[in-house]
């Protein structure tokens, strides 16, 4: 017969064995939505201030849209200067970094700035979904900022703002375009959908190679919608022609060959011309200052 002291040892094994429970508070932050809404995420372009100017007037020549006041300011915890401005246009959002002093580390690798409800929730979720903290949350002059990354090194800074703003919603949503290995997809899939209480919209196992450079290959695609917009995420084995990976957005428009002349009319160059894959035409574009874009529309019938 076993005695119950050694069924008690047993017991409390097993338990010892199994996951602790999150904490009551990040079990509540990870339930919570913390955003707001894609017109309020923005691309981060980071260029050299002599061209700032240009990239601005090529950008909203392109897409339409207007900028707010190019301001001097410290937007990272420790010492900088930067122009800073923010283009708005009916397509997607930009926020234009100048630096005039050397990048504080690790700025200028984030892709993407997500504004939040509440900075300190939006972290806790966002640690109990699965992301890393790797700039704590500062205080900018409008607000408070952090940056996460996710697996996969995908890095994102989100925001707050003392003053809660109110931009007009987006004509057509844009996609944040995410490169990541077959070794990291499922935990950044999976993180990000927590976060975000995300969708899987498709997962296509065999998507044509054309839309990364290699028309003989097919790759991966996952596209996830949420609140805070589209991200495609192209999975690869790293073998990416110039300037696939380069690119962290993709701006869906209505015409797509009328964009592209703006475009160069304007300063811009065509990498990619426009090719047809699936449901879509798209092309990739490099703006003054080097920010690289895809652009694309429906597919012509």
């Amino acid at each position: 017969m076993i005695s119950r002291s050694l069924l008690t040892i047993g017991l409390l094994a097993v338990l010892a064995a199994l996951p602790l429970a999150p904490s009551p508070a990040a079990a509540r932050a990870a339930q919570s939505q913390f955003g707001v809404g894609a017109q309020y995420d923005t691309t981060h372009v980071y260029v050299d201030p002599d061209k700032v100017d240009a990239f601005a007037q090529s950008f909203l020549a392109t897409f339409g849209g207007t900028s707010t006041k190019q301001v001097v300011a410290t937007v990272t915890p420790t010492p900088s200067s930067t122009t800073s401005q923010l283009l708005q246009t009916p397509v997607g959002t930009v926020s234009l970094f100048g630096f005039k002093t050397p990048i504080p580390y690790p700025f200028g690798f984030e892709r993407t700035g997500y504004l939040v409800t509440d900075m300190d929730k939006a972290i806790a979720a966002a640690r109990a979904a699965g992301a890393s903290i790797i700039v704590q949350s500062f205080p900018d002059p409008i607000g408070r900022d952090a940056v996460i990354q996710w697996p996969g090194g995908v890095n994102m800074q989100l925001y707050w703002h003392s003053t809660k703003p109110n931009y007009a919603a987006f004509e057509t949503v844009p996609e944040n375009r995410v490169y990541v290995s077959p070794d990291a997809v499922s935990a950044f899939v999976k993180d990000f959908v927590a976060f975000s209480k995300g969708t899987v919209v498709s997962d296509e196992k065999k998507a044509p190679g054309v839309e990364i450079g290699r028309p003989d290959d097919t790759f991966r695609r996952i596209r996830i919608e949420s609140v805070f917009g589209k991200i495609t995420v192209l999975v690869t084995d790293g073998h990416l022609p110039v300037p696939y990976g380069h690119e962290m957005t993709g701006y869906e428009v209505v015409d797509l060959e009328g964009t592209l002349q703006k475009a160069k009319d304007n300063g811009a160059k065509i990498l990619v011309e426009p090719y047809q894959s699936g449901d879509r035409r798209a092309a990739m574009v490099e703006f003054p200052g080097g920010y690289v874009a895809e652009i694309h529309s429906g597919a012509k019938p």
